[in-house]
Parts: structure tokens; sequence; C-alpha cells
């Protein structure tokens, strides 16, 4: 069955509404006025062929009342807690003025009401330390999550049963999703864009944003590691040679010799720049290209695997299976052409919802 762009999933009284996806953002007390502008400037670059959006982006506070931001300005919300309760999507944005969550303390009142009325199957994300919101709630109780590095370890004394990894951009976790520290939430915000509509949505709003279209949820966090120092070698041009050359053979002596570095500087002067080892990065990468390749083509898989740099159909198979749990048929029935899908089996259908998470 094919979906139109705004569908909820898991909620079946959705399933007959045409229209864009609706998302809810909920501004607290104490919000940043960067983290809370993330899913307008992102989700509201995104449309159709026709020009028509895809998602309606609606900013709202718990009361409908005003909310003072952490910049000294006061946010004036379109909408109350109603706006929760009718969304696809609410999304959380870090609050610099409820210290007693980190403590492991209980929602303001109406807070809690408000989010107490979000429709079962409606998607949750969190932005940075909007995380101890939906914590608090009890919605990450024995789920994967992340939230800021530097929170991590009050994070995890006040909420032991949420499985937190401190070290990862974002967690996709199906109808719950979580991301790091301010950009991070960017990253998020195109993950689900390529999640929900493909690459090509998601290139063009990255575009329109003039940031990255693609950071693996993976990838580590910037954890407190020093600036390399500026007569160091870096490893940014091989990396970008690199991405010019997937389909041919990279090892790892031809990388260091690119970078002309010995083997062991170049490897962990790329740990260092880059949070994954070249390897990990290398297949991160042309995984990517694959998918790209699956959504925006029709050529064999084979020749996909072989564009990619990823050798056989089979190769290619078993690296996204092991990656996403998805075929790439599958995988190009789900996201290819407009993105609709065309109704490929419980396999896509759990890619679509995200019920199928992407394993690092």
């Amino acid at each position: 069955m094919s979906e139109s762009p705004g569908t909820v999933m898991g909620d079946e009284r959705a399933e007959e509404r045409v229209g864009p996806h609706r998302i809810a953002v909920l501004a607290l007390p104490g919000v940043p006025p960067f983290e809370l502008g993330i899913p307008s400037r992102v989700f509201g670059s995104v449309e159709d062929a026709g020009g028509r959006p895809l998602y309606e982006v609606t900013v709202c506070t718990a009361d409908g009342a005003p909310v003072l931001s952490d910049a000294g300005f006061t946010v004036q919300p379109a909408a109350g807690p109603e706006a929760l309760a009718e969304a696809d999507t609410v999304i959380v944005p870090p609050t610099h003025a409820m210290p007693e969550l980190g403590r492991g303390g209980p929602l303001p009142p109406e807070v809690g009401a408000a989010i107490a009325g979000i429709r079962p199957g409606t998607r949750l994300v969190s932005i940075c330390s909007g995380s101890y919101v939906l914590a608090a709630a009890g919605l990450l109780d024995g789920r994967p999550a992340t939230t800021h590095w530097n929170l991590a370890l009050e994070f995890r004394q006040a909420f032991p049963e949420v499985k937190l990894d401190e070290e990862v951009l974002f967690v996709d976790d199906g109808d719950v999703l979580t991301s790091a520290g301010v950009a991070a939430g960017v990253d998020l915000c195109l993950h689900m864009i390529r999640r929900d509509h493909g690459a090509a949505a998601a290139n063009r709003a990255a575009r329109m944003c003039v940031v990255p279209p693609w950071r693996d949820g993976g990838q580590a966090q910037f954890i407190d590691r020093p600036v390399p120092e500026p007569t160091l070698a870096s490893t940014t041009a091989t990396r970008a040679w690199a991405l010019e050359h997937l389909a041919e053979p990279l090892t790892l002596a031809r990388l260091a010799e690119h970078a002309r570095m010995s083997l062991r500087s170049f490897t962990r002067r790329f740990r260092d720049e880059v949070g994954m080892t070249p390897v990990q990065w290398l297949t991160a990468q042309r995984l990517e290209l694959a998918k790209q390749l699956l959504e925006t083509t029709d050529l064999p898989v084979d020749l996909v695997a072989h564009r990619a740099g990823l050798g056989s159909g089979n190769s290619l198979r078993v690296h996204m299976r092991t990656a996403f749990g998805i075929s790439p048929t599958a995988y190009r029935r789900a996201f290819g052409g407009d993105g609709t899908g065309d109704g490929a089996g419980d396999e896509v259908g759990a890619v679509r919802t995200g019920a199928v998470r992407p394993r690092r």
C-alpha cells in the first residue's frame, strides 16, 4: 500500500488524510533559539515535484502562552498543546530552564499534560537535552537514545532505564529519535527527510540550508578532543579524493600514501578527525553512494555494487542487510522514483516506519 506524505505511521486514523506531514515543535522555557528554529528551517524547505510543501511545521507551547528563550527574548507560539495532539511528529528542542530534570525530577504539570495528549503512533524526536523531557515522561525507558556528550553522566544518573549512547550524533529507534547537541539536530532532521522521502529530497533540503547532506548517526560526537595543530597533516584532502574514487580498490596503504603519512599516523589521525576507522568510513560512504544510485537510477544491482566499490551484488546485499536490515531491491522499491513506495511488503513497510533500525 502506498502512503501519502501526510500519513502517520502506526495511526490508522491518519491513513486517509492527504496533505503535509504535520510537525509540532514544543518550545519550553529557556529554549535556545537556534535549536528551536532547526525544524522549521530544514523541514520547511522540502517540497514535492509540484512545489507543494511536504511538511507543515508549527511551534507550540505546553499551555499556549509565550515562553522566554535562553537568549532573553520571548517566543510567541502559533499554537498550544492541541498542536501536539494533532501532530504526526513531535519535536522537543532543549530547555535550559528545568534543572530539576537533571536530577530525575518530574515534568512541570502543564508539560506532562501536554505530552500525555500526544496520540499513540506519533513520531517523537528530541534535539540535544530535549531528551530529558522525553525521558522524564517515561518515553525512553528501555530504549536506545543519545544526548549531548557533556550531559551523559548526569543523564545516566537521572534516567538509568534509558540505554544512553553519547558517542553518536543521533539514534533512530523507529518511532522515537534522539540527537546530540546543536548541529546534530540538523543531521537528524535531514535523516528523517531521507527516511520519509529519500536521498534526493534530503540533499535538496541540505543544499537550501547550506549544510552537508549526510553525516551518519553512528558517527562519533566531537567529545572533548583537542583541535589538531595547524602544522599537523590532515586527512581531509584524502577523504575528498576517496569520495571521487569509491569504485576503485582503496586499501589503507593507498589512502595513507595519498595523505603522505605512515599507516600508523594516518589511521590515528583519521580516527581523531572522523571518529571512526578508515575502513568504517569507506564502507559508510560506499553504502551512501549505493543508496543514491538505487534511488535515482535503474542500474542493475550488480552494477550499483560495482560503481559504489562494494564488489558484487551479493556483497551489496550483505552490507545493506547488516547496516539497514533491507535488501537493495526492497530499498529501491521503497525509495526509488517519487519515494512513495509500491507495496513491496512487510520489509519495506518496516523501513518506511523505521521499525527496522539502522544498525551501526
